[in-house]
């Protein structure tokens, strides 16, 4: 009597089956690997009769890539045995989406975290801004006894850069040499980029002179970190070493010149770099680098200029931009284009309170209290925030503390909140009212 299968059909001798399902695991692998056809490679998936779990891994990883991560859920969940490298698709697909309970969730239910695993928390944590935790996760892992590599060691240098954490830095820095890590392009950008960010110039170009192989990356990180912190001089300097060593800037490179520029008032070099951009490199200006030029022609004072720039841009121009122009507005004192920006950006970003806080300003200043008035009350109805609020945080034992306005995600935020309220009355009972002038 011939065996059947679970679907009624005669099942083949065990040496065909495991033929057959290994030529449709290779035809999923190829699917996945080549065409990047999900689809296709589902359908292969879907008629496997037997399947492995690196094939279930590679299948939810898929999708996730695809951003899927309905289907991505609903297969790891019918997993018979959910692995590790599945786990860390997951994990991965929620950091994109911004999903950080169900990556938390899924993380602690792990029964087994290899260096992946732990790598991917720490990225998922830094990709949406919590540098923090990112930090924390990393000390977590060296008392697992994970040992980080180079991926690891650079996705927390970076989180120390966006934190300004100098101390953190250093530190890392520290562990990778004791650690002999390889100084290379990863590591050492991460590094050259971290002390920049911090203000560590010194350190930051001690790093980057030390690198046998610059990318892109690390020289527009010292280039920034130079023109940011009032070096533009430097910084147009480093720009033009980098052009003499053929080194291809990108829109990014830009922007960090624009701003040295800005910085120093050099507004006929910004000019001539603003035009080589697509006439020497074939760069189309973006968004930002109209920003940098709308901000250098009004710290130069020539908002005409500026206006007549945003007019001719080749994207639409967006509330930042005519924000920058209202600011010149206000440090050159012109209400005729002041008004020509709060129209636009009345109907561009209309909930934004900083746009009005100029205008009443200007208005105050010239006496026009009717106007003033009537932006006040606009004031008072305004809502909404921004999608990533300004943060700060402290160290406490090792551990980084990280907050955003209104935030409620720190585990203590009940007991921090009522400690700030008793504080704000005790400040009242004592006298201290604060001076808010027109409207700040």
């Amino acid at each position: 009597m011939v065996k059947q299968d679970h679907r009624g059909e005669p099942e083949k001798n065990s040496k065909s089956k495991r033929l057959n399902n290994g030529a449709m695991t290779l035809k999923v692998k190829d699917s996945l690997q080549t065409t990047k056809r999900v689809n296709l490679a589902r359908q292969v998936f879907d008629e496997m009769p037997e399947r492995d779990n690196f094939t279930w891994a590679a299948m939810v990883s898929a999708h996730v890539n695809a951003g899927d991560l309905g289907c991505a859920r609903s297969l790891f969940d019918e997993m018979p045995e959910k692995i590790t490298a599945a786990c860390n698709a997951m994990i991965n697909g929620y950091a994109r989406t911004g999903d950080l309970e169900s990556a938390e969730r899924l993380f602690k239910e792990m029964s087994r975290k290899d260096l992946i695993a732990w790598t991917t928390m720490i990225n998922c944590y830094s990709k949406n801004r919590k540098y923090g935790l990112a930090i924390n996760v990393f000390y977590d892992m060296k008392s697992n006894l994970i040992t980080p590599d180079e991926v690891t060691m650079t996705t927390v240098i970076s989180a120390c850069a966006h934190l300004g954490a100098l101390d953190k830095g250093k530190e890392m820095h520290f562990y990778v040499m004791q650690k002999g890590f390889d100084l290379g392009v990863h590591i050492g950008s991460a590094l050259v980029d971290m002390y920049a960010k911090c203000g560590s110039l010194e350190r930051s170009l001690l790093v980057f002179y030390k690198l046998t192989e610059k990318n892109l990356f690390c020289w527009n990180s010292v280039i920034d970190g130079l023109a940011v912190h009032g070096y533009a001089e430097e910084a147009l300097a480093l720009f033009n070493k980098m052009e003499k060593e053929k080194v291809k800037p990108n829109g990014v490179t830009f922007v960090c010149v624009l701003t040295a520029c800005t910085h120093a008032g050099l507004a006929e070099k910004g000019r001539k770099i603003f035009l080589s951009m697509t006439e020497e490199y074939g760069v189309l200006p973006e968004m930002e680098h109209y920003g940098c030029m709308v901000d250098l022609l009004c710290k130069a004072g020539l908002l005409e200029e500026a206006l007549e720039i945003i007019r001719s841009m080749r994207i639409e121009p967006n509330a930042v931009i005519w924000g920058a122009l209202l600011g010149g507005c206000k440090l050159q004192k012109n209400l005729e284009i002041a008004r020509v920006a709060v129209e636009k950006l009345s109907v561009l970003d209309p909930n934004n309170s900083g746009y009005y806080t100029l205008l009443v300003n200007m208005y105050a200043d010239t006496n026009r209290w009717s106007e003033v008035a009537r932006i006040r009350a606009v004031l008072r109805g305004l809502g909404g925030g921004k999608e990533y609020p300004g943060s700060s945080c402290i160290e406490i034992e090792k551990k980084i503390h990280q907050f955003t306005a209104c935030d409620n995600y720190h585990h203590s935020s009940q007991e921090i909140y009522s400690l700030l309220d008793g504080l704000d009355g005790q400040l009242k009972l004592d006298g201290h009212v604060q001076e808010l002038g027109f409207v700040l």
